[in-house]
């Protein structure tokens, strides 16, 4: 019987026939408590192991705890929540008759408004709010609109990318990832979202991408653990206090600048269509630009990238490449939207690294009323105004839902594509579609599209690629004998 088959019954069953119990775990004594699970979670387990040593010490997959930022210097954050780690009780996040989404994009903290220019954004308000319908809307409008080079200002951005890589691994025996990558996304998106061109401003080319970098750093600093220094003082400057906005106010305002004087049309857009004033219209921008669109792909594609790169023994390298070069039949074809559709495998490998490192590791909500959380053994109520935190890595590895929950198995998907109603990443099943009655991830099958062109970029240009162990660096390419010197791009 397979996976999918076995889920149905947890799924299906109702409320009312399960046990329900109080949902175990505490959040200890005032500031102590805190302070130790903040401890944990930076510095002694780490995020995975800080849930997974919770989930067995209380044999369920939900729970209450603390979760950073803590005292002392977050006045008025409360650091309590509901873990919900398994796929049914997880889904509750996305009923939004049970949990409200407004201002809890990284839990109960959220960074100054001086980021967005004192804009409640999007991604911070809830759909019953008036205000998100027409963000909302505003970003499937402009995603529409990037259609016409959203597949041409990537393939010329990635090409560059990929120039970039092969003359470093000639001349060094290594190319780092980060930068080229960010340079590349931080062209084709800026092109793409906002109608302008970086190139015409130098200091905007050469060094938007470290703007952009600077300003999501101090605003999720105090939620993430890093690694770039060592334990205690990772602790003591990157996580115990808020970091003001005037830090990065410069570069901000240089972004801020460029949209408004280049990306006129996009800006007249929301403004007549969407009723939005020029500074609302500007920060919205630059927040699906820098956070949603930059910030995702920043995340997502070195850990796609590491996953191929790394994978040296089972194959998968040989088969994406026959199947990236079968599908666009030796050059008379494009990459396209169009076309990796039809790349079963080289889109299976995405979802597969979708389900084990999405971008987005948390996603929360609070509750809009009294309610029963149901996982796939207990049933648990829920106060209204609790604070539900799901920890997404452990979600999509609910061993009740996934075979070989641990494993990295490129072809999951492809072989049970109805596993794709457990693939979370985008805040919603992948069966989904965003709405602006719901708070899935507007650019949803645009991100899984551009991932799988990536994919077929590279096998199209190299037969194989080798990264080092970290997944940050790339120590190896064999150029394709019979690649094209130019990719041909879709419309």
């Amino acid at each position: 019987m397979s996976v999918s088959m076995m889920w149905p019954s947890a799924a299906s069953t109702p409320a009312s026939t399960l046990p329900v119990k109080a949902i175990p775990g505490s959040y200890g004594l005032p500031v102590l408590g805190p302070l130790k699970d903040r401890l944990d979670y930076f510095w002694f387990q780490g995020p995975e192991t800080f849930f997974r040593s919770r989930m067995a010490t209380h044999k369920s997959t939900v729970f209450r705890t603390n979760m950073p930022p803590t005292f002392p210097f977050f006045v008025g954050v409360d650091p309590r929540v509901v873990a919900v780690l398994d796929c049914t009780s997880f889904s509750a996040l996305f009923d939004l008759s049970l949990v409200d989404k407004r201002n809890v994009l990284i839990g109960d903290y959220m960074p100054s408004l001086q980021f967005t220019g004192g804009t409640r954004v999007v991604v911070y308000l809830d759909p019953s709010e008036p205000q998100h319908s027409r963000a909302k809307s505003f970003c499937f409008d402009i995603l529409k609109r990037s259609s016409r080079v959203w597949t041409s200002e990537f393939l010329r951005n990635s090409d560059a990318l990929l120039d970039t890589i092969e003359k470093e691994v000639s001349e060094k025996g290594s190319s780092g990832l980060l930068v080229p990558l960010q340079r590349c996304i931080f062209g084709f998106l800026c092109k793409s979202i906002t109608g302008a061109d970086p190139s015409i401003s130098k200091e905007i080319q050469d060094y938007g991408f470290a703007m952009l970098d600077k300003w999501l750093a101090l605003q999720l600093l105090p939620t993430v653990k890093t690694g770039a220094i060592p334990q205690p003082l990772e602790e003591l400057l990157l996580h115990s206090f808020p970091y003001p906005f005037f830090l990065v106010s410069g570069d901000y305002r240089k972004l801020y600048e460029f949209v408004e004087k280049e990306g006129a049309e996009v800006i007249e857009l929301a403004k007549s269509e969407y009723g939005m004033n020029q500074e609302e219209a500007i920060h919205n921008i630059l927040f699906v630009l820098g956070f949603n669109a930059f910030g995702g792909f920043s995340v997502f594609f070195p850990s796609l990238i590491s996953a191929i790169g790394t994978d040296k023994s089972t194959g998968l390298q040989d088969r994406l490449r026959t199947e990236v070069r079968r599908v666009l039949d030796g050059g008379r074809r494009s990459i396209s939207f169009e076309t990796v559709r039809e790349m079963e495998l080289v889109r299976s490998t995405v979802y597969e690294v979708l389900r084990l490192s999405p971008p987005v590791p948390l996603q929360y909500g609070r509750a809009r009323t009294d309610f029963e959380l149901c996982s796939h053994e207990s049933s648990f109520r829920v106060a209204k105004g609790e604070l539900l935190c799901g920890y997404q890595p452990l979600v999509m590895r609910d061993p009740v839902v996934f075979k070989d929950p641990d494993a990295f198995l490129p072809d999951r998907f492809a072989e049970d594509k109805e596993l794709l109603k457990y693939l979370f990443w985008s805040n919603g099943p992948e069966t989904a579609e965003p709405t602006t009655g719901n708070k899935q991830c507007a650019a949803k099958d645009h991100v899984v599209a551009t991932s799988c062109m990536l994919v077929a970029q590279i096998f199209n240009r190299f037969d194989t690629f080798e990264c080092d162990d970290s997944g940050l660096s790339i120590t190896k390419l064999q150029r394709a004998a019979t690649a094209t010197e130019e990719v041909r791009t879709g419309d």
